[in-house]
C-alpha cells in the first residue's frame, strides 16, 4: 500500500473497518491510527481512564496464505488513571506489539472444558477486520491492572484511610461512637 498520510490507511480516528472482499485485490495494507482529543477523550472515557493523553496504532496487514491474514503493529500510548489507594492520577506509558492472525478456517472450541489455545492471537476471519477495534482491544489489555501513585499504601491493618488535603484521616474508633460511650460508662461504673 502507500505511506500517502491522505490514504484511506493514515487516519486521525479509530474507524479502520476492512471488508473481507476488498482485502483480496491488496498485497499489503499499511496503516497508522493516531486518533484526535476529541476521540480519544471518548476511548478514556469508555476505558475508565482519566485521560488518554497520546495513542499511535501503526502497522500492516498483510496475506497470510491464501484466505487469512495477519496484523502486526505497535501500540502507543500514555494514559492516566487512578490509584487504586488515593484515587490520585497515575501516569502510565504503554510500548506494545500487537499481532493478530484471522484465520478463515478458525474453529471456536465449544463445551464446558475450554482450553487456552496454543495460538492465542489467532480468531476467525469474518466479513470484517475492524483494526480500530484491534488496537482499543489491545489498548485494554495492556493497561496497568492495579495502578497505584508513588507513596499510597494501606494502614498497618489493612484499611484504607484517606482525607481531604488538611484533614486527619478517620479511624476505626471515630466509626463507632457507641463504643467510645460504652468505654465511658466502664469508667463510671468502675469508680463508683
Amino acid at each position: 500500500m502507500t505511506d500517502d498520510p491522505k490514504s484511506p490507511a493514515a487516519r486521525s480516528d479509530l474507524t479502520l473497518v476492512l471488508r473481507r472482499n476488498d482485502l483480496a485485490s491488496r498485497a499489503h495494507l499499511r496503516f497508522e491510527l493516531v486518533p484526535d482529543a476529541s476521540t480519544r477523550q471518548k476511548i478514556a472515557a469508555a476505558l475508565g481512564l482519566q485521560k488518554l493523553r497520546k495513542l499511535r496504532f501503526a502497522g500492516e496487514l498483510r496475506p497470510l496464505g491464501r484466505k487469512d491474514w495477519e496484523l502486526v503493529a505497535d501500540l502507543g500510548a500514555t494514559v492516566v488513571q487512578d490509584c487504586v489507594v488515593s484515587l490520585a492520577p497515575v501516569p502510565a506509558r504503554i510500548d506494545e506489539r500487537v499481532e493478530r492472525r484471522f484465520l478463515a478456517d478458525f474453529v471456536e472450541p465449544e463445551g464446558d472444558d475450554i482450553e487456552t489455545p496454543e495460538d492465542e492471537d489467532a480468531e476467525a476471519l469474518g466479513a470484517v477486520i475492524d483494526v480500530g477495534a484491534v488496537a482499543i482491544e489491545a489498548l485494554t489489555l495492556a493497561l496497568p491492572p492495579f495502578p497505584r501513585a508513588e507513596g499510597a499504601a494501606l494502614g498497618e491493618d489493612g484499611a484504607l484511610r484517606a482525607a481531604p488535603d488538611g484533614q486527619v484521616p478517620l479511624q476505626d474508633a471515630d466509626l463507632r461512637p457507641f463504643a467510645a460511650l460504652a468505654g465511658l460508662r466502664k469508667k463510671m461504673d468502675g469508680k463508683e
